[in-house]
Order: C-alpha cells, then sequence, then structure tokens
C-alpha cells in the first residue's frame, strides 16, 4: 500500500516548512491541525492519517488522488501530501470559517443564505459529476467556509469515479441520515445519489439536524428505504420554492429526481446572494460556537459514518 501511495504523494518531508500546530478536528481517519507554511507565510490545514489505523486504506489514496487531480473555486484547495514515518499527512487550505455543521446546529439561517451556500454547493457538484464522480458523503459536515463566505467541499475519501465500463455502483459507502434510498436498497446508483444526500443537507440548514438523526444507524437507514420520503417539518416556515427544491433531491424515483445542473436553475436561486453576505453570521457565529464545536462535531459524526462493502 506505501507503493501505491508513493504515485500520489510529494517525496519532500514537509515538517521543514511547517510550525506551530494546533490540533482544530478529530475525524475517524484521523486529526486535523492548523499550521504555519514557512515558504508561503500562510496558514494551512494538515490532515494527518496514520495508516495503520485505517479500515480501509484505499480511501486515503481515493482523497488524494481526486484533490490533486480536480480543483475548482468551490473544492478545498489542495497543496501537497507525503508519507511521514506511518502516516500519510494531506496539506491543504485553511477554512477558517468552520463547517456548515457549526452554522446549522448554532442558529437558523434564512433563506437567501441556505441559497448562496446552496448554489456553491451545487456548483462544487457540478464540476464533478460532469466527471463522473460521486463524492457520496455529502452532508454538513462535509462543507467549509472561508471567512469571506466562500464554501468549499472536503471529504474525499468517499468518492467512486463512474465510467463507461463502470456507470454505475452498488457498495454501501456515507453516512447513514444522508444516505440515498437507492444506495441504502443496495440498487446500481449514480451521480444522482448525491443529489438525495444534498435535499437532505436542505432539512439541515433549516432544522438543525437531518430526518431521523435520533434513531439508530440502521434504524434511520431501514426507515429511509421503506417509508416516504422526507420532507420539511410542519413547523418550518419554509416558502413554496424552497419546499419544491427539496421535492426534486429527495425522490425515491431517480429519473424523478433533478441533476445539479438542473437545480441550479431552480427558480428558489434567484434567493442567491454574493458569498460575502455570509460574511456576518460567519463573524456572529465565530467568537462563541465555531471554536467550539468543530471537534465535537466531527467526533459525532465520525462515529456515525458506515463503509459496508
Amino acid at each position: 500500500f506505501r507503493n501505491a501511495l508513493k504515485f500520489v504523494v510529494d517525496s519532500n518531508d514537509p515538517r521543514s516548512d511547517l510550525t506551530d500546530y494546533k490540533q482544530i478536528g478529530e475525524g475517524s481517519t484521523g486529526v486535523v491541525d492548523a499550521a504555519y507554511k514557512i515558504s508561503t507565510k500562510q496558514i494551512v490545514a494538515v490532515k494527518r492519517m496514520n495508516l495503520k489505523k485505517q479500515q480501509r486504506r484505499e480511501l486515503l489514496f481515493n482523497e488524494v488522488s481526486i484533490l490533486r487531480q480536480y480543483q475548482h473555486p468551490n473544492i478545498v484547495r489542495f497543496f501537497s501530501s507525503h508519507l511521514v514515518d506511518e502516516e500519510l499527512w494531506v496539506v491543504m487550505e485553511f477554512m477558517e470559517g468552520g463547517s456548515l455543521t457549526d452554522i446549522v446546529t448554532a442558529t437558523r439561517m434564512t433563506e437567501p443564505q441556505i441559497a448562496t451556500i446552496s448554489r456553491q454547493v451545487l456548483g462544487a457538484l457540478d464540476f464533478l459529476h460532469a466527471r463522473k464522480v460521486i463524492h457520496r458523503d455529502i452532508k454538513s459536515d462535509s462543507i467549509l467556509l472561508k471567512r469571506d463566505g466562500t464554501v468549499k467541499l472536503t471529504d474525499f475519501g468517499f468518492c467512486g469515479q463512474l465510467s463507461e465500463e463502470v456507470p454505475r455502483r452498488r457498495s454501501l459507502v456515507g453516512t447513514p441520515y444522508w444516505t440515498a434510498a437507492e444506495v441504502i436498497a443496495r440498487e446500481p446508483y449514480d451521480t444522482r445519489a448525491d443529489i438525495w444526500s444534498f435535499g437532505v443537507m436542505l432539512i439541515e440548514m433549516v432544522e438543525g439536524e437531518p430526518p431521523f438523526f435520533n434513531d439508530q444507524p440502521f434504524q434511520a437507514m431501514k426507515r429511509i428505504r421503506d417509508e416516504p420520503e422526507a420532507r420539511f417539518s410542519r413547523h418550518a416556515k419554509v416558502t413554496p420554492e424552497l419546499s419544491d427544491l427539496l421535492n426534486h433531491c429527495i425522490v425515491k424515483d431517480v429519473n424523478q429526481r433533478w441533476s445539479s445542473r438542473d437545480l441550479l436553475h431552480h427558480p428558489f436561486f434567484v434567493k442567491s446572494q454574493h458569498p460575502s453576505s455570509i460574511a456576518p453570521l460567519l463573524l456572529q457565529l465565530q467568537g462563541n460556537t465555531i471554536n467550539g464545536n468543530t471537534t465535537q462535531q466531527l467526533q459525532q459524526h465520525s462515529q456515525i459514518t458506515t463503509v459496508i462493502q
């Protein structure tokens, strides 16, 4: 496996160019530090993953190869990757605004804010889907923000590359509460599985958590598969446009589910504003929520992330 990784890592030792490490997150695959990169005089994020502790080491290879291959304004920027002793280090841009989870658990967002964030997420998904890449782990934890309101997609370990030879996938991969019904049912699926998860993320932005979040993961998956599609709760104050957007995302008939390209043209996105409109929301949360919440949320969601072959 180390030999395979050598094809996607840089040969130099990053430690000579990094200093002032501070842990900012912890997940199932490793820890994330903020560090100062001496040569470029900037703060970067360093994801450190112990090779011996990985249940599926090919996911690490997956993440690095996808990040190396695809650059987009709404995908977290990749700088380098390295083998350091028994760890894989991935050096990426530091997203000082925290994760979308920090926002949805602390406050109720306005529809223009939801539209502004969602449109940027769809931009990243449209880019990936056009290249036949399924993310397979879309959720608020996978969305990071810059202080200026720019939104970027991260966590590419579960990505699947489709091709003419492999036009669909079957493996059950992702985080239970956000997983599409057809994935849970072990039916062949394609990029539209991400659109279901995006719909669940819309519910998160309105209600603070995904449907069935109080259920055990496997019970939630059974309900996603067997019960009618989730919708906004009755007490949620949403416009018809936002309800309609959700209806085109969380729909069990995959042929009725819209693509990321279609969704970008939905009337709801008339409400979308410049990313800088999100900045005041981040400033409001920065002092009291984001710094304290990130590690806790990463730990919470890493415990329920499941990969079943």
